[in-house]
């Protein structure tokens, strides 16, 4: 047996494939998920009719299943629709453009500890009558030293997927939102680079397991750097292309933004990426500040606990199910706020979240250089340093309410002399209760 080959390839070979396939589906029932939210909100029913019956009658018993089959249902729509190609447009970076997207999605997750420590037994292969030792084991796809450096790295990779397609697909919408996006995730990548280094300034390590050992000894992150957190939730989503910051894709003025040109599989795939792009995200919150698979007062999700195979499986559910409630929260802030105008969103960026990202910085160094990095001594720098962003606001904020262009001979600007009434004369216009108020009720 090579020397290379180890309990700890097997094992990071396995969850790298696991974890893949549990991304792809959780990806298409995300989709599910966001229209079953928004439904609740909006006081619908959402979809509730695709079932797996395939309009087999030996299937009937699947049929509905709470419309649990949309997802599959679409699948196969987008892989049966005409995958038309443009005239006159770079066809190679026009196909490449989707898998440049969705790449680094797929690959920003390898870093992340889903199960911890395990301590692995003896591999028998069944064939050769080979054996791999066992040895203590990081059940992740690979355990290094730079893994939030690599994070990061592979997330910015993103941006050049967005930006071919809208130039790509010669058209001057789709041209138009990768100018967007390459604009905001370049603009945001500096408040989350801040936010990241003021949370890292903590916890002293770049390696995402001694992150989680110290939130366990010391208290989840969120508690004593809230807005930090806020500051990174919201670069996250940001980078995401998630609203309110959906500017790269307004329907309202870019018809489809950067993905206007595409059809079938590859229009599919931008979406595959955006939300492979919230799943990689809340994931890395999950593990900056909310603890990762930590849970207080239990304690075989503990860093610093050995656990059996149950004891893992465990711990990539709690991780699993912290990831998916930060997730549904990005949903219920899709369709609770509206999205922000792209003047607002740069002017987001650079008057309030870079300055105020600076700010942290500089504070969380104060604070460690004096050692007082415990929950209460930042938790109040926090609350003064949120406060004191208040108050300046308004000073550095300037006004871009859009301001009505007055245009002669309207009601606005009536000619001189006049006077313009919108209104109807009919009086049956101006009843309340039209039919009730105008029709006698006799009882």
């Amino acid at each position: 047996m090579p020397s290379w080959i180890t309990a700890q390839l097997v094992v990071s070979v396995v969850t790298i494939v696991l974890v893949v396939h549990v991304m792809l589906i959780c990806v298409a029932y995300f989709v599910q998920m966001e229209r079953k939210v928004s439904a609740y909100m909006q006081d619908r029913i959402g979809p509730n009719r695709v079932g797996f019956d395939f309009g087999l009658p030996f299937l009937k018993p699947l049929r509905g299943c709470l419309g649990f089959g949309q997802p599959l249902a679409d699948g196969i729509k987008f892989m049966l629709k005409e995958d038309y190609t443009p005239r006159n447009v770079d066809k190679t970076l026009f196909t490449l453009a989707p898998i440049i997207v969705v790449a680094p999605a797929l690959m920003g997750f390898v870093v992340i500890p889903w199960g911890g420590k395990w301590l692995c037994p003896d591999i028998h292969l069944p064939f050769g009558g080979l054996v791999i030792p066992g040895q203590l084991v990081d059940v992740a796809g690979a355990s290094v030293n730079v893994g939030i450096v690599y994070l990061l790295a592979v997330a910015s990779l993103g941006v050049y997927g967005v930006t071919l397609g809208g130039w790509a697909g010669n058209n001057k919408f789709s041209f138009l939102g990768g100018l967007r996006a390459t604009a905001q995730m370049i603009s945001y990548e500096i408040p989350l680079g801040l936010a990241i280094l003021a949370a890292l300034l903590i916890y002293g390590s770049f390696r995402p397991d001694d992150i989680l050992r110290h939130q366990a000894q010391n208290g989840w992150l969120i508690l004593s750097q809230p807005l930090v957190a806020v500051l990174f939730y919201i670069t996250a989503l940001a980078e995401a292309n998630r609203a309110p910051f959906d500017n790269a894709e307004a329907e309202q003025e870019l018809v489809g933004g950067y993905h206007t040109e595409y059809s079938s599989m590859r229009f599919a795939l931008f979406f595959l990426a955006e939300y492979s792009h919230l799943f990689t995200s809340s994931a890395f919150f999950v593990l900056l500040f909310l603890g990762g698979y930590h849970l207080p007062f239990v304690g075989f999700t503990d860093p610093a606990y050995q656990a059996g195979f149950l004891g893992v499986i465990a711990k990539f559910l709690v991780f699993f199910t912290k990831v998916v409630l930060v997730v549904a929260f990005a949903m219920v802030v899709r369709w609770s706020i509206p999205r922000l105008r792209y003047d607002q969103v740069m002017m987001m960026a650079w008057q309030v979240m870079i300055p105020l990202s600076l700010a942290l910085v500089v504070v969380v160094s104060v604070l460690v250089y004096f050692d007082y990095t415990g929950i209460l001594p930042m938790l109040l720098a926090n609350i003064a340093l949120g406060g004191l962003m208040l108050v300046c606001a308004p000073l550095i904020m300037k006004s871009t309410v859009n301001r009505r262009v007055p245009m002669y001979g309207s009601r606005f600007s009536p000619v001189p002399g006049t006077s313009v009434k919108t209104q109807s004369s009919e009086p049956f216009a101006h009843e309340d209760r039209p039919v009730q108020g105008s029709v006698p009720i006799t009882r």
